[in-house]
């Protein structure tokens, strides 16, 4: 299957200053995307391009099989846009708002009614039709913002922090709807909150610099930095000397009496240093190696720091 966006050496500058520079990727026609990146980093520029708010210094970004600063009209007609803060219109109703996006972006006139209904249907205001928009709550309003950007019925969906300022209910239920929804259509999704990231989405790119410095599968964001500390029990423990004279630990120091904590070059150490725990009769009960959190790795690929785990 082809991508529903192909982005080509895509590079953007403000006045004299590159916001982003020679990016290329592309997205699948089915699942979530995450897009990382600091503030700064170029992030936003990016996802103005691809959706036809920014026209771009060089490079190209086809939106199915079309470019989008060639033919804006028939590109965007496979875009759906939940911005940051949901362009709603609160004293209409929501089928008075819905059918008003629906003519936007230029539907058939005899599919708008049949395609509101689905739309509010698919994510759950249908019992709110003649509600007016700002009596509705923060979550119901998020879910119109939603049903907006759905209701021509896109191939690609983008969305700006759909999460932002709902209690954690909602977040759950809105997560859960983007999961939902990604199953029919490709959904890219800005976020600065990590966890949200790795709870529903299937691949990520990360921006930084201007520059794409990491693109993969959740999975592969997860183990891209790799740990070089470990977790060391032992019921019967020598001195913090006689571990560090073990093969291939480069520290070690106590953290809670029968507690290390040691720092390595490889995980592969980890068994030789198991064995030697073994033959030396110190009792041991656990080693581990530390797992790197998804700030940690996200400051690592961002550059704002180095990870050693082994200071704290």
């Amino acid at each position: 299957m082809s991508p529903i966006v192909e982005v080509k050496n895509l590079s953007h500058r403000y006045s004299v200053q590159w916001a982003i520079q020679n990016i290329n990727f592309e997205i699948n026609q089915r699942g979530i995307l995450g897009l990382l990146g600091s503030n700064g980093a170029g992030k936003s520029t990016t996802m103005n391009i691809i959706c036809g708010v920014l026209n771009q210094t060089s490079g190209q970004v086809l939106i199915n099989g079309i470019d989008i600063r060639k033919n804006p009209v028939e590109a965007k007609k496979n875009i759906g846009f939940l911005p940051q803060k949901p362009p709603l219109y609160s004293d209409h109703n929501v089928d008075e708002y819905l059918t008003y996006c629906a003519n936007l972006h230029l539907m058939d006139k005899k599919q708008i009614k049949s395609a509101v209904e689905r739309a509010k249907e698919r994510t759950g205001i249908s019992h709110f039709s003649k509600r007016l928009i700002k009596n509705l709550s923060g979550g119901y309003q998020q879910r119109v913002g939603i049903a907006q950007a759905i209701v021509h019925n896109p191939k690609f969906i983008v969305m700006d922090e759909p999460t932002n300022g709902l209690d954690p209910n909602q977040i759950l239920e809105i997560r859960a709807l983007i999961k939902e929804i990604s199953a029919d259509h490709s959904v890219l999704l800005s976020t600065h909150i990590l966890s949200e990231v790795d709870a529903i989405c299937d691949y990520v790119k990360m921006i930084e610099h201007g520059h794409l410095v990491f693109s993969g599968t959740m999975d592969d964001f997860n183990h891209s930095v790799k740990p070089n500390t470990f977790l060391l029990k032992l019921t019967n423990p020598p001195t913090e000397g006689e571990i560090s004279r073990i093969e291939n630990i480069v520290r070690i120091k106590s953290v809670d009496g029968n507690i290390f904590k040691g720092e390595i070059t490889s995980e592969d150490d980890l068994p030789k240093i198991a064995e030697s725990c073994v033959n030396n009769g110190w009792g041991l009960k656990e080693i581990v190696m530390e797992k790197i959190s998804l700030d940690e790795i996200f400051a690592q690929l961002s550059g704002k720091r180095t990870i050693n785990k082994f200071e704290e």
